[in-house]
């Protein structure tokens, strides 16, 4: 029998409500858009659609790979490509009257290019509404094709995001057998390289029973490959389908780790238990408020 640790005071996720939260919920179903808050039930759901912000999951919301620690629905094959997504995507950051938008897909391993054609379509219908729009691009590996990364950049998001998620370590336990801790900095080196302008971002989950010194670690790895924007989050189980618990970090261990990355040269560091990597964005060194 598992021991199941009890989940500390300190988390704490706060109900949807409001008109904001409405209004966002129906302008995502009315454009027939897919979130990454609800599709893999983010626990500031609630905090971020009350505010009035949603990050867009594009691609379908099937995913192709399998890491344990997403609630994403998962499948060998994706969903159709609609032509129409981009434009929606468009329509509803103008609605929402956005100027800091979080871009992000599931895995499509299934098609020839990972999506990443039509990643760069939704980038540039956004730019084309209006220049001044902050984009952030959370992309996947695209298995690391240096094409697929080149069509990222060449629709020019303001940042582009990649997550390593854990510890070399425990790579193997949390993620798909198809991801990895070096193709994840290949693939983070592989946008500094190909654009000195675009920030490159990552996040790393704690709780999965990482050390300190496997954090600090990847944290130095993550500035060698030209990381210059960080989140720390602490994991949290969305079913009892998905990786348990080992260990939940104090704020004060959060805080300690944020100090620790600032001094390491990230520009941008976001360090919370529920902090995740699209969490408060549009709150960054970019904003323009």
């Amino acid at each position: 029998m598992t021991h199941v640790i009890k989940k500390p005071d300190w988390i704490r996720i706060r109900p949807p409500s409001g008109k904001k939260f409405l209004g966002i919920k129906k302008i995502i179903e009315d454009l027939k858009l897919n979130t990454v808050c609800s599709d893999a039930r983010c626990p500031n759901m609630g905090e971020c659609w009350s505010n009035g912000n949603a990050t867009f999951m594009i691609l379908g919301s099937i995913c192709t790979r399998n890491c344990g620690f997403c609630g994403v629905e998962k499948g060998t094959e994706g969903e159709s490509l609609s032509a129409l997504e981009p434009g929606r995507i468009a329509r509803a950051v103008e609605k929402m009257g956005l100027k800091y938008v979080v871009l992000t897909s599931v895995d499509r391993d299934d098609l020839p290019d990972s999506g990443s054609e039509h990643f760069a379509n939704c980038i540039n219908s956004i730019k084309s509404m209006d220049k001044e729009i902050i984009v952030e691009a959370l992309i996947p590996d695209f298995r690391g094709d240096e094409l697929c990364i080149r069509k990222i950049i060449a629709a020019h998001p303001d940042v582009v995001g990649h997550n390593i998620e854990t510890v070399k370590e425990l790579q193997a336990h949390v993620r798909d057998e198809r991801a990895g801790y070096d193709l994840s900095l290949e693939v983070l080196k592989k946008i500094r390289q190909m654009s000195s302008s675009i920030h490159a971002k990552s996040s790393l989950m704690l709780g999965f029973g990482e050390t300190e010194g496997m954090i600090l670690k990847t944290m130095d790895d993550l500035r060698s490959a030209g990381v210059s924007i960080l989140t720390l989050g602490q994991y949290l189980r969305p079913s009892v389908i998905q990786l348990e618990v080992k260990e939940y970090i104090s704020p004060e261990k959060f805080e300690y780790y944020k100090r620790i990355a600032c001094e390491k040269g990230f520009i941008s560091v976001m360090s919370g238990p529920l902090v995740r990597s699209s969490y408060m964005a549009e709150k960054s060194l970019f904003s323009k408020d």
